[in-house]
């Protein structure tokens, strides 16, 4: 009879042990070693060619040869990124779709009101990627050459200026309007459908005043099409080293960057996270990336996802004031 109970024992024993070690498999996926086992959709909210799309695709492909699993990106454009950033909400937390965002994600709540998603409680940050600068730069023949001199010259004419933006709402338009606001200078702004037809006007001395982002307008400021006055990011860019910032040249405390970042559906383990933030971090350490970066005139920006959490809720906080006293809104 004892014997007999002993072996009922231990066949309970082994059988418990089968139970825990199928468990321990099946939550396989939730295991840093162990992800990923499938392929990794990365959605891009934006068109094709853009600086998302472009910074997407670069990580993407890194990604794919770091991790041992393709990723395919996803283009979901449509109503300034909110379709898209709808779609990665809503998708499973298990680390298969990730969301490239930029600093425009933390403007949309300032210019819309009725968000599907809670851009702090509905997506997971995961990692930033990298930092650029904006600029503002002018038609040749407007006789300023410094941001002083543009801003006395706003100043003797109030609202006779007007500057360029590639779209209503969006980063360069933020940024014009921030410059505005702590300038104390009135300019009038003029909307583009693109930084592509902003540029033309403001070569052909249509329109004086350009702001936008940085790398179409370098070949332009080389060929001396544009002047660039200065640069919105904190610190000077190594691709233009001699052009000061903004906050240099006569604007204290303005900055004004892009940063560009990775997020996921919220509740995705954190050992998930911690995976991808590690491997993205190694990506922007190599030198192959930082070259390329510096091409894009960007730099890598590395961050920890709670740190990035912080950056978004600050940016929230910064254009939503922006926003508010500026006027900006979508219609």
């Amino acid at each position: 009879m004892v014997m007999r109970r002993f072996a009922v024992t231990v066949l309970v024993c082994v059988i418990a042990m089968q139970l825990q070690s199928a468990e321990s498999h099946a939550q396989g996926a939730h295991v840093t070693g162990a992800y990923p086992t499938k392929p990794i959709r990365i959605i891009v909210p934006f068109p094709p060619g853009g600086s998302n799309d472009i910074v997407g695709r670069f990580i993407g492909q890194k990604l794919t040869a770091r991790l041992g699993r393709q990723t395919v990106v996803d283009n979901r454009a449509g109503a300034d990124a909110i379709i898209g950033t709808s779609l990665a909400a809503n998708a499973a937390p298990d680390g298969y779709t990730l969301l490239i965002v930029s600093t425009t994600y933390t403007m949309t709540p300032a210019t819309h009101k009725n968000l599907p998603y809670d851009p702090l409680k509905s997506l997971t940050p995961i990692a930033l990627i990298a930092t650029g600068p904006n600029t503002i730069a002018t038609w040749p023949g407007l006789q300023v050459n410094s941001v002083k001199e543009l801003i006395a010259l706003a100043k003797a004419k109030p609202g006779q200026l007007h500057y360029a933006s590639s779209s209503a709402g969006g980063v360069t338009n933020f940024a014009g309007e921030l410059f505005k606001l702590m300038a104390g200078v009135d300019i009038v702004h003029v909307t583009y459908k693109g930084g592509g037809p902003a540029m033309i006007d403001v070569m052909s001395g249509q329109v004086p005043v350009l702001v936008n982002t940085l790398l179409p307008v370098l070949p332009l400021a080389r060929s001396g099409r544009l002047k660039v006055l200065g640069v919105t990011s904190a610190k000077r860019t190594s691709i233009l080293p001699d052009i000061p910032t903004i906050a240099e040249a006569g604007v204290p405390g303005y900055e004004a960057s892009i940063w560009w970042g990775m997020l996921g559906p919220a509740g995705m383990p954190r050992d998930i996270v911690t995976k991808v933030n590690v491997e993205i971090g190694a990506i922007l350490g190599e030198a192959e990336t930082v070259k390329w970066f510096t091409l894009q005139a960007a730099d890598p920006l590395t961050a920890t996802p709670d740190d990035f959490r912080r950056l978004i809720a600050t940016d929230i906080s910064k254009w939503s004031k922006v926003a508010k006293e500026a006027g900006i809104s979508i219609q």
